[in-house]
């Protein structure tokens, strides 16, 4: 190994072979890039002017917009320009950051998800405790909170990552580097990454799964005793929440659960486009089911 030549720089696969997918970085990739930042950048700019939405649910609703904003800008840009240059190479800095940024992003997207469910389960079934459980102080210290432990998280994953040694094949099969890709170019034992990446899954995701599974049981049991339209606004108020959740959780568990294995390229590139691409995009429902509450 220390004759081998080191790895300086990563060329992204942006097409598995023999799959040309140029038509979609340059329609689908830059329509959902705009539609999404126009969609998430309604809900700050209204949020943020009307004095009357400064309440908790709308705090959290701006912050996950801004949040879904730069998430989908860490690898939806990139992908478009690297496919308009014809040029899919990244230096290792660039990969490094770019891992760091969509892990953070990532591990915040999916608390913040939490502590909406949680936001729906105290004001649906704690309506007259709402103002004093969901207050200033307490909504402010979470996001603060979340922040913080992000940055941890990812810098955590991505030390971890690059501490192995890179040496044989420099081509990333995906067009952004995430960490289960690299895993499968390093020539060192990985072995610890993917506990590390499994027990993060299970603790993290799996806790928030249940966090917010729970609170939807709640909501769920407390609104079949509601008068006969209220059960029909309480579900519309929480199915987009759903519906984001289910689709972020499972393609993002698609994605780093199988990390170790050997799995289709376009499969994989599919669940990753899904996982940062489709939340963001679908976010903007919510200001549907704010409205509506």
């Amino acid at each position: 190994m220390a004759n081998s030549t080191m790895v300086t720089e990563f060329l992204l696969l942006g097409s598995p072979e023999g799959w040309n997918l140029s038509f979609l970085y340059f329609t689908v990739f830059p329509m959902t890039y705009l539609g999404t930042l126009l969609g998430n950048l309604l809900i700050v700019t209204v949020t943020t002017v009307d004095q009357n939405l400064h309440t908790p649910m709308y705090f959290f609703l701006r912050n996950l917009s801004i949040l879904d904003m730069c998430f989908i800008s860490i690898t939806v840009p990139n992908a478009f320009v690297n496919s308009l240059t014809i040029n899919w190479v990244i230096s290792v800095t660039g990969c490094a950051t770019q891992i760091f940024l969509v892990l953070f992003c990532a591990y915040v997207e999916i608390l913040i998800l939490s502590i909406m469910a949680w936001d729906r389960y105290v004001a649906i079934c704690q309506p007259l405790q709402y103002p004093l459980i969901m207050n200033c102080q307490f909504y402010v210290r979470v996001t603060l909170a979340f922040l913080l432990s992000g940055l941890l998280y990812a810098g955590v994953h991505t030390g971890n990552t690059f501490q192995l040694s890179f040496c044989q094949s420099n081509v990333v099969h995906q067009f952004f580097c995430d960490v289960p890709s690299l895993l499968r170019l390093s020539c060192s034992d990985t072995t610890s990454n993917v506990v590390l990446i499994l027990v993060s899954a299970v603790v993290i995701c799996g806790g928030c799964f249940l966090f917010i599974a729970m609170s939807y049981i709640h909501i769920f049991s407390a609104v079949l005793k509601f008068p006969t339209r209220a059960p029909g606004k309480a579900f519309s108020t929480c199915t987009p929440h759903i519906l984001v959740v289910s689709i972020f959780l499972s393609s993002g568990s698609g994605v780093y659960l199988r990390c170790s294995a050997t799995s289709d390229t376009l499969k994989y590139m599919v669940l990753s486009a899904f996982y940062t691409m489709i939340p963001p995009f679908l976010n903007p429902l919510s200001i549907v089911s704010g409205i509506n509450r």
